[in-house]
């Protein structure tokens, strides 16, 4: 297992972390325990949960109601939320705290300031940021600073072969400001493992069958960019799976790859990635078969 640096931390994490979003509902109990013990053996040390994966039965999972303070980022519901995914998952402190997306009813400083005083309580080590716009991400940063209060270490954006929006602003703010990346998706949601593609059109799957994922990846030329990929990788005796995720992983920006599994054999298949050599040039050459972003600015004729 390679391992490299979370931004400015010093802290070393695996290049591949495991997402479990489906422990507690599409692998049970007794299969997320095996997913979980194969990873470690593995030498993942990044496990990413939230307080609503699994029906409410996962890692940080606590009973969710329907009043109007259940949800956003106020101090008060980050502070309950963090109190019972310690109880939850059975630990003094949690590494990386995210904030999931941003919240448009709470000031971005008391979200950050409740952060801050997580982070000096021991309860946190790190804030965090996933889902958002490079500009909110570095307004963040910038009230952070301002106030001399904990900032952002790390981000958590989408980032796969066919959804490369984060490379027009993110990555690159990522790099210039030493944040740490972790990037989720790599596979599109199955859609670059072969799933979908060469006619075959399965009933399940989440691209089938979640309204969410059908109009994340419901992009005709998504499924063009698919085909194209899994037979480049079928034709060099590469698994689509392995090669989708060492990929994603192989950007400069990105310091780890966020990968999921609902069974061993799914999670294998990603694991293989480990052993994939990714050069700069092969990374170029598989870049081409998808669509590069739009640059951020017209003016794209004076980029040297």
């Amino acid at each position: 297992m390679e391992y490299r640096t979370l931004g400015k931390t010093g802290v070393q994490i695996s290049f591949l972390s495991m997402g479990t979003m489906t422990f507690g509902s599409a692998a049970d109990e007794e299969m997320s325990g095996k997913i979980f013990n194969r990873c470690r053996k593995a030498g993942i040390n990044v496990f990413d949960t939230a307080n609503i994966y699994g029906g409410n039965r996962n890692g940080r999972g606590t009973p969710r109601w329907d009043g109007p303070n259940d949800g956003g980022l106020s101090r008060r519901y980050i502070m309950l939320e963090v109190e019972k995914s310690l109880r939850n998952l059975q630990t003094d402190r949690i590494d990386i705290y995210y904030i999931h997306k941003l919240d448009s009813r709470t000031p971005m400083e008391e979200t950050l300031r409740a952060m801050d005083d997580l982070q000096k309580q021991g309860k946190i080590v790190y804030p965090a940021i996933s889902n958002s716009a490079a500009w909110q991400i570095a307004l963040g940063l910038g009230i952070s600073r301002k106030e001399s209060i904990a900032e952002f270490v790390c981000v958590q954006p989408m980032y796969n072969l066919v959804k490369r929006q984060s490379e027009v602003e993110i990555l690159e703010l990522a790099k210039a400001e030493k944040l740490g990346v972790i990037t989720y998706s790599p596979l599109g949601a199955g859609l670059l493992t072969g799933k979908y593609t060469h006619g075959d059109k399965p009933d399940a799957g989440r691209i089938r069958t979640d309204e969410r994922y059908k109009a994340r990846y419901g992009n005709p030329l998504y499924f063009e960019i698919a085909e194209k990929f899994v037979d480049y990788a079928l034709e060099r005796g590469v698994k689509p799976a392995a090669l989708a995720v060492a990929w994603a992983a192989s950007h400069p920006a990105v310091t780890s790859s966020l990968i999921g599994a609902r069974n061993l054999e799914q999670l294998e298949d990603s694991l293989s990635a480990i052993e994939i050599k990714m050069t700069p040039e092969w990374r170029k050459e598989i870049a081409a078969l998808s669509v590069d972003p739009p640059p951020a600015t017209d003016r794209s004729e004076e980029k040297k």
